[in-house]
């Protein structure tokens, strides 16, 4: 029996961090998974869309899991975003995460080409049968142009690796419905973060998500509140971050780079996004420390 514990929590979508010429930076990598563990998060998804792994080389990649693990490694729960533009690329990353002693797997399915769905079992496929280690699926058609079926996730749930999805799709449905009709017991992490209580109430166990790890604590307590039934502290709680989602996302920079620069507000520097992600323009720097007092606030308040 596979455990599923160890996934039931508040689990930062990990940023990329590079150094003042845009390279990957182990020193930077590995105090921010430290100050995430500090912070109390369950884990940390390593390698997806807010670690930029699409502009990163495979050997950059296994940089950043090599850093992540030397920091936390066996210290908190460490899923591995393996998805690659080719099977080849997918399978050596999938290898040398289960060397270095992860907990899962999750890929997003293949990306640029439309691939009937037959062809996107078998990459699945081959990166279950790569490793031992649980495995996650990574729904999130609004990037990758293919919405996960109930047919094609029971087809891949017959695999004792598959361990349940990340769903970053927008309809709370699509949760319940992979909940009802999954043909065994599954883990299912929200992805949206503006609807994170939504995702929760419908089905959701946990959460990964690329904002939390400008406010982790916020998530945390919103975690605690629906744990213990608090729906009115839940849904003023999740108010709360969608009004600072809402400011960071009205930057003409891309959202990345904004949080970066929350961050770095906080002795937190990890670089800028990776280009072509579009850099924060002057006017975006009122606004992003304008959502950093938000944060400063909230968190205020919550303590």
């Amino acid at each position: 029996m596979r455990d599923l514990e160890k996934y039931k929590g508040i689990i930062p979508a990990f940023y990329a961090c590079y150094d003042e010429e845009g390279e990957v930076s182990p020193e930077r990598i590995q105090m921010l998974a430290t100050h995430y563990l500090e912070v109390g998060v369950k884990g940390l998804y390593v390698g997806g869309s807010s670690g930029e792994c699409i502009y990163q080389t495979v050997n950059e990649r296994k940089i950043v899991l090599e850093n992540v693990m030397k920091a936390v490694g066996g210290k908190m729960t460490i899923i591995a975003h393996i998805a690659a533009p080719s099977t080849r690329d997918s399978l050596e990353l999938a290898k040398h995460a289960e060397n270095l002693g992860v907990d899962a797997l999750a890929a997003i399915p293949p990306i640029y080409f439309v691939l009937p769905e037959d062809a996107i079992e078998n990459y699945w496929t081959s990166m279950v049968e790569a490793t031992d280690l649980d495995f996650i699926i990574y729904n999130i058609p609004q990037t990758t142009g293919y919405a996960l079926s109930v047919t094609l996730l029971n087809k891949m749930l017959a695999h004792e690796q598959v361990i349940g999805v990340k769903n970053s799709s927008m309809p709370v449905l699509d949760i319940n419905t992979f909940k009802l009709e999954s043909n065994k017991e599954l883990i299912i992490f929200n992805g949206p973060d503006e609807q994170f209580l939504g995702g929760r109430s419908m089905g959701a166990d946990a959460g990964i998500g690329g904002t939390y790890g400008v406010m982790p604590q916020a998530y945390l307590t919103l975690d605690r509140y629906i744990r213990h039934s608090q729906m009115r502290e839940a849904l003023d709680l999740q108010n709360d971050i969608n009004k600072i989602i809402f400011k960071m996302v009205s930057c003409q920079g891309n959202l990345y780079d904004v949080m970066k620069y929350i961050l770095s507000l906080d002795g937190l520097k990890i670089g800028q996004a990776r280009l072509p992600l579009p850099r924060m323009v002057e006017t975006d720097f009122a606004i992003a420390k304008e959502a950093h007092e938000m944060i400063q606030k909230l968190l205020t308040k919550l303590n």
